[in-house]
């Protein structure tokens, strides 16, 4: 048994050796990454392209503007907060684009490098541009915390790690029995970490989110009635927003424990004070296959 642990913990050395540590902002959580930022970019960017060449954009202008509006707002203050902090380096990374598209889903998202994309079917439950920066606040969080490297980097090690543990243990001359039971406990660990990994980088992006948006100019506390409307509409069974994350009850209190923090940051500029009350403006469509 004290054989199998050792050669266990050589082989997680063996896969945290290959990648580089890095360190997200604002939390100051470490993670291990077995892929660039050049390689996630290029990914990336691949697919936001693909994706822009069939997506039809928002006709509404002023909602169009809106969007981009509160997006430049965010970046402004996270690219600020970067230089501010020793990070200059990571500013680099993002090449800032905002999109409103027509699609009536209640969802927005993020790519790495600052891609932003928000669904028109979102704005009704945003009801205001604070409560739109929550939501753009979380997803930017998703890109400056680099979780996407980090889940891909969890698939390498779900896909090949037992490959490479299996290699080690044969270079090392040990028998095929115990790299059999090596394999099924590495295929288990790493197993059950995804789902708590998961949930654990949805409220980290939460966490972010709300002083990003702080950060900007505009009010965290909206956060709480904006969670509370998405709530009313069904949970997690109606957007992606809801992904990988505990009862909306918990995630509400989490947030609400987390404002304290948040207002530390917050800056009201009169602008920003009329865009938090003010409405967005919707556009009755016809829905259709839904």
């Amino acid at each position: 048994m004290k054989i199998n642990l050792i050669i266990m913990s050589m082989f997680t050395a063996v896969l945290v050796s290959c990648g580089t540590t890095s360190t997200v902002p604002v939390t100051g959580r470490k993670h291990n990454l077995l892929v660039t930022d050049e390689q996630v970019l290029s990914l990336s960017n691949q697919e936001y392209t693909k994706y822009m060449q069939t997506a039809k954009a928002s006709t509404n202008a002023a909602n169009t503007a809106m969007v981009k509006r509160v997006g430049q707002r965010l970046a402004n203050a996270v690219e600020t907060y970067l230089k501010n902090n020793g990070m200059s380096s990571e500013v680099k990374n993002f090449s800032w684009e905002f999109n409103l598209v027509q699609d009536q889903s209640v969802n927005a998202f993020c790519m790495p490098g600052g891609k932003i994309v928000v669904y028109e079917g979102l704005l009704p439950v945003a009801q205001n541009e604070a409560s739109l920066a929550i939501v753009l606040g979380h997803e930017i969080a998703h890109a400056v915390a680099k979780h996407s490297a980090e889940q891909m980097s969890k698939q390498m090690r779900q896909q090949y790690g037992t490959q490479i543990g299996g290699g080690v243990l044969s270079a090392l001359g040990v028998g095929s029995d115990v790299t059999s039971i090596a394999s099924t406990v590495a295929g288990q660990v790493f197993s059950f970490k995804n789902l708590k990994y998961s949930r654990d980088n949805e409220s980290e992006a939460d966490h972010m989110g709300l002083i990003f948006a702080a950060m900007a100019g505009y009010d965290p506390n909206v956060a709480v009635s904006f969670w509370q409307r998405m709530a009313a509409k069904g949970g997690s069974g109606s957007s992606d927003l809801f992904s990988d994350h505990p009862s909306d009850s918990k995630r509400i209190a989490v947030i609400q424990s987390e404002l304290p923090e948040a207002m530390k940051y917050y800056k009201t500029s009169d602008a920003v004070k009329t865009a938090t009350t003010k409405k967005t403006t919707t556009k009755q469509t016809k829905r259709t296959g839904r």
